[in-house]
């Protein structure tokens, strides 16, 4: 039931939700005596909803969370592994389109290729199945596998790990697949914000991995003070940092990463 509550919640839970809602739940009561307290509730929310546009609040709550597992020196040593955890998939429009279509986590993808081609003798394994709650939604390692065949790098060698459908279940299942070995070294390739959660969890799981983070969104400083270009990217950075704070808090609560905010060791 964990999967169906994370999904269900971090919906609502979701920023722009919270606030559209709660304005929307203040404008439909005002309760005589108290539409002056409704009425600067709704305006708080629609405030907060305008600094999020205007205001570079994504960026403010994504630098922890990128800057806490930075990238490796280009030099990387031996790699006897890499772990590619899915979420870059857009599950519906590909499955609509019959071909690929990725979302803004499509560096996950494309990372490995020259990981690949610098490290030949390493084996590759993806780990995402599918996160919807809807039934017959196709899984993500479909449109991996060819992709990553039309790309040259998978001639029949990469793992596929399908049954995941959180970063608990990458985790387990990736360890079962990929059977490391003490002393492997294993490179772990997920989105900059999301690899706090993914280590720990990895740690969790006793696979020990290297942190190679993708898909930077923020500017990497607090003090970058910018206007978002568009509407989508800001409020889609917000919402980013949100789903990750909640995601640590309540993995931590339930006893799947033993550090509410993890750091490299």
């Amino acid at each position: 039931m964990f999967f169906e509550f994370s999904k269900v919640f971090g919906f609502l839970l979701a920023p722009v939700h919270v606030l559209v809602i709660g304005a929307l739940a203040v404008s439909l009561r005002p309760h005589s005596g108290k539409r002056a307290l409704s009425f600067r509730l709704m305006q708080a929310a629609l405030a907060l909803l305008l600094a999020m546009l205007l205001a570079p609040v994504g960026n403010l709550l994504l630098v922890p969370l990128e800057t806490r597992f930075p990238p490796p020196r280009s030099d990387l040593g031996r790699v006897d592994g890499i772990v590619v955890l899915g979420g870059a998939v857009d599950e519906v429009t590909s499955g609509g389109q019959g071909h690929l279509s990725v979302n803004s986590a499509a560096e996950r993808l494309i990372a490995p290729i020259a990981l690949l081609q610098r490290h030949p003798q390493a084996r590759l394994v993806f780990s995402g199945g599918s996160g919807s709650l809807m039934p017959g939604i196709q899984k993500e390692g479909d449109f991996v596998r060819q992709f990553w065949r039309d790309a040259g790098i998978d001639k029949g060698q990469v793992l596929y790990e399908e049954k995941s459908r959180n970063t608990h279940e990458n985790a387990v299942f990736s360890k079962e697949l990929a059977q490391p070995m003490p002393g492997e070294r294993w490179l772990l390739v997920t989105s900059a914000a999301h690899m706090p959660r993914s280590v720990a969890v990895f740690r969790k799981a006793d696979f020990e991995v290297v942190a190679y983070p993708v898909g930077f969104k923020s500017t990497g400083s607090l003090g970058h003070w910018y206007v978002p270009r568009s509407a989508e990217g800001a409020l889609g950075n917000v919402e980013s940092a949100m789903h990750e704070y909640l995601g640590l808090l309540a993995y931590y609560l339930t006893g799947r990463i033993d550090d509410a905010f993890p750091a490299p060791r």
